[in-house]
C-alpha cells in the first residue's frame, strides 16, 4: 500500500498544481541583466516586501538529507519506460528510444560503493561542491541536484559540461566511455557552436541537454550576489552579471534551444515548489528568459552562404559531402544539408557522410549555414554524385590492420594513439605493439585491477552489421574473451586462446554513426588483436519487414499519418526530429491513424518495430 500511495501522492500533486502560481512572477521586467536580477529576488529574497505581497508562500530553505525522500517519491520514471515509474529516472542510465542498461530501485539503491555503472545511485551536483565550497543553500538546493549513477557522477567529476569531441575521449578504469547509455567524457569539441574551449568535459545525451542548460540558468540567477567570489570555474567568467564563459553561453543556449521543456522538468518543478522548498526556475516557467537576459537584442545576421560543396567517393549507400566553411558574425552552428531539395540531415562540421541511400542512384545536394539565432544562409552550390552498384548491407565499411600504431617504445604498456586504415583516429590505452599475429598487432594488457586497456575505433558512418577480428593471448595466463560494445552498448564477446583465432559476431545490427570499444573485466590476460572489420548495416534493406507487413501514407503528411499493418504483431512507433530526439512514441496492434498537428514542418525519422525488427523511413511534415 506504501507504494501506491507514493504514486498516487505524486499523480495528484503534478495535476493539481499544474499551474504556475497567480501573480509569481508579476515583477519580473524589463531584460537584459535587470530582468535576471528580478528573476533572483522571486527565487531567493522572499523577505522582499516586493515580493511578499504578490506571493503567499515563502522560500523554505531544506537540508541536503531531506532530498533523499523527495528524490525517492518523486524522481521516478513515468515518462519513458512503461512498468518502471518504481525506478529512479536517471539521467546518465535512461535510454529513451529502448529498454535501459539497468534501472535503480528508490532508496534500497542509493549510496554505496560505487564499483561500476548500475551499482547505486547519489545526489550530484550540475554545479559542482567545489565551486561554492559546499556551502549554504548551494549544497542543498533541489533545483541542482539531480539523482544519478553514482559511477557515473564520479566519472564526470568536476568537469564544465560541453560537447565531446569523439576522437578524443579520456579513458578511465572501471567503466566504459562512452557509457551505457551514450553520455561520454572527453576534450569539447573546438568547432560550431562550442568553439573556444579545448580542456576536458562532459557530455550528456540529447534527451537532457536542455535540462542541464536551464539548471545552469537557474543557478546563475539565483546566486548572482555571490557567483563572482567562488572559487575559479571553467564554466563561468568570473562576473555576477553575464556569469558564463562565451564558449560555455554558446553550449548552452544551443542545448537549450535545441532541446526545449519537456514534461518531466515540469513536474519536478512543480514537485520543488509545492513539496519541497518553495521556489522555481523561471527558465523551465519561461523558457523566452533565457534570450530576454543573455541574448536581449536579438542576432538578425545570417551567416555566409557556403561554397565549394562537393559530394565523392560513393559507396553502394554513402556519399561523402565536403564545403567550405561559413563564418558569421557571432558563430556558426550548424549546417542543415538538402537531398534533392530537401532539408534531410544536419552537421556540426563542414563536412558529412550522407548515409542510407540506393545503389545506382544519383542524388543531389545543397547546404545552408545555421546560427544560435537560428539564422540561415542562402543555399550553396549544387553538387551531385551517384552511388555504386551494390545492396545497402553487407560491404565492408570499417577494416583496421594495425599497420600505422607508433613503434616508439614498443615493448612498454602505453597509451597509443594512430591513424588507422581509414584515415581516422584509433585509440588504445595500456598497450604494446611489438606482438604479431599476422603482422601488425596491438596488445591489450588488462591484467592488473584498476589499470584496463581499452580498444577504441573512430566514428565510423553507415553502421555495423557483422564484425570479424582476429586475437592471440601472448605470453602466459587462460582462455578467456574479451568484451565488445557499440556506442557504449554490449553486443557480445570475443574469444581469444593461446593459439590464433578469427572470431565473428553477426547481426549486431547498428545503424547510422558507431563507435566501438574492445575491452575485458581486469584481471585478465594480454591479448593481441589484428585484422579487425565490419559490414555495413541499414534497418531500411529489411526487405521482409518493409516490404510485407506494414505500408505508411500519405509521405509527405500534414497533420494524419496512417500507419496500414498486415499483421496483429505489436508494433511500435517511433518518430525523431533530425537532431535525433523522440518527438513521438506510440504501440499499436493494427492498423491505425495518428495526428501529426504538434510536429513542426521538416524532415523526421520514423522507426516501425516489429520483434527484434527495424525499418527506418524518412517521413516529410508539411
Amino acid at each position: 500500500m506504501k507504494h501506491f500511495y507514493t504514486l498516487l501522492l505524486l499523480l495528484i500533486s503534478t495535476a493539481t498544481f499544474a499551474q504556475i502560481p497567480a501573480g509569481y512572477y508579476s515583477i519580473a521586467t524589463g531584460s537584459g541583466y535587470t530582468l535576471k536580477t528580478q528573476l533572483k529576488k522571486i527565487i531567493d529574497d522572499m523577505d522582499d516586501p516586493e515580493i511578499s505581497n504578490t506571493i503567499e508562500e515563502e522560500h523554505n530553505p531544506q537540508s541536503y538529507n531531506a532530498l533523499d525522500g523527495f528524490n525517492a517519491t518523486y524522481e521516478r520514471d513515468f515518462y519513458y519506460d512503461a512498468g518502471q515509474n518504481n525506478t529512479i529516472l536517471d539521467i546518465y542510465s535512461e535510454n529513451p528510444s529502448g529498454n535501459d542498461p539497468y534501472n535503480f530501485t528508490p532508496t534500497t539503491d542509493e549510496c554505496g560503493n560505487y564499483n561500476n555503472e548500475g551499482d547505486y545511485y547519489n545526489k550530484e551536483h550540475i554545479i559542482p561542491q567545489s565551486v561554492f565550497n559546499s556551502q549554504a543553500p548551494m549544497q542543498s538546493d533541489a533545483h541542482h541536484l539531480l539523482p544519478t549513477d553514482g559511477r557515473v557522477n564520479g566519472f564526470r567529476s568536476n568537469y564544465p559540461f560541453g560537447q565531446v569531441n569523439n576522437a578524443q575521449l579520456v579513458n578511465q578504469s572501471g567503466i566504459t566511455n562512452p557509457t551505457l547509455n551514450g553520455s561520454k567524457l572527453g576534450n569539447n569539441l573546438n568547432s560550431g557552436y562550442s568553439a573556444g574551449y579545448t580542456g576536458i568535459v562532459f557530455e550528456p545525451i540529447d534527451e537532457f541537454k536542455g535540462d542541464i542548460a536551464r539548471i545552469y540558468f537557474y543557478f546563475a540567477t539565483r546566486y548572482e550576489d555571490q557567483i563572482s567570489s567562488w572559487s575559479d570555474y571553467d564554466m563561468f567568467d568570473g562576473s555576477s552579471d553575464k556569469v558564463f564563459d562565451d564558449t560555455f553561453l554558446s553550449i548552452l543556449t544551443t542545448w537549450h534551444n535545441n532541446d526545449p521543456v519537456s514534461q518531466k522538468e515540469i513536474d519536478r518543478n512543480n514537485n520543488i515548489y509545492y513539496n519541497h522548498q518553495n521556489n522555481r526556475n523561471p527558465f523551465i516557467d519561461h523558457p523566452e528568459y533565457v534570450n530576454l537576459i543573455w541574448n536581449p537584442t536579438p542576432d538578425t545576421e545570417a551567416p555566409t552562404d557556403p561554397t565549394n560543396l562537393i559530394a565523392s567517393n560513393p559507396t553502394d549507400n554513402t556519399i561523402d559531402l565536403n564545403w567550405t566553411a561559413s563564418t558569421d558574425n557571432i558563430t556558426v552552428v550548424s549546417y542543415d544539408i538538402y537531398i534533392d531539395g530537401i532539408n534531410s540531415f544536419n552537421s556540426l562540421t563542414n563536412s558529412f557522410t550522407v548515409p542510407g541511400l540506393t545503389p545506382e542512384t544519383t542524388y543531389c545536394f545543397t547546404v545552408k549555414a545555421k546560427d544560435a539565432a537560428g539564422n540561415e544562409s542562402d543555399f550553396s552550390n549544387q553538387s551531385c554524385e551517384t552511388t555504386l552498384e551494390g545492396g545497402s548491407t553487407g560491404s565492408e565499411c570499417a577494416s583496421e590492420t594495425f599497420t600505422n600504431i607508433p613503434t616508439e617504445n614498443a615493448g612498454t604498456y602505453l597509451d597509443r594513439t594512430w591513424t588507422g586504415d581509414n584515415s581516422a583516429q584509433w585509440t588504445a590505452t595500456n598497450a604494446r605493439t611489438d606482438q604479431t599475429i599476422n603482422g601488425a598487432s596491438i596488445t591489450l594488457d588488462n591484467r592488473d585491477v584498476g589499470d584496463d586497456a581499452v580498444l577504441t575505433s573512430p566514428i565510423v558512418s553507415s553502421g555495423i552489421g557483422n564484425l570479424t577480428v582476429t586475437t592471440q593471448r601472448k605470453f602466459s595466463g587462460t582462455d578467456s574473451s574479451l568484451n565488445l560494445y557499440v556506442n557504449g552498448v554490449f553486443k557480445g564477446t570475443i574469444p581469444y586462446s593461446g593459439t590464433v583465432q578469427t572470431t565473428t559476431i553477426p547481426n549486431i545490427n547498428v545503424e547510422g554513426n558507431v563507435t566501438i570499444v574492445i575491452s575485458e573485466e581486469a584481471p585478465g590476460n594480454r591479448v593481441a588483436i589484428d585484422n579487425l572489420s565490419w559490414t555495413c548495416y541499414s534497418s531500411l534493406s529489411n526487405e521482409e519487414f518493409s516490404q510485407e507487413t506494414f505500408n505508411i501514407y500519405p509521405n509527405p503528411v500534414s497533420n494524419q499519418l496512417n500507419i496500414q499493418l498486415n499483421s496483429t504483431e505489436k508494433t511500435q512507433i517511433e518518430i525523431y526530429n533530425i537532431l535525433g530526439k523522440r518527438v513521438l512514441t506510440k504501440t499499436i496492434h493494427q492498423s491505425q491513424t495518428i495526428q501529426l498537428d504538434n510536429l513542426n514542418s521538416g524532415v523526421y525519422i520514423l522507426k516501425l518495430t516489429q520483434n527484434n525488427s527495424t525499418i527506418s523511413k524518412k517521413l516529410i511534415k508539411r
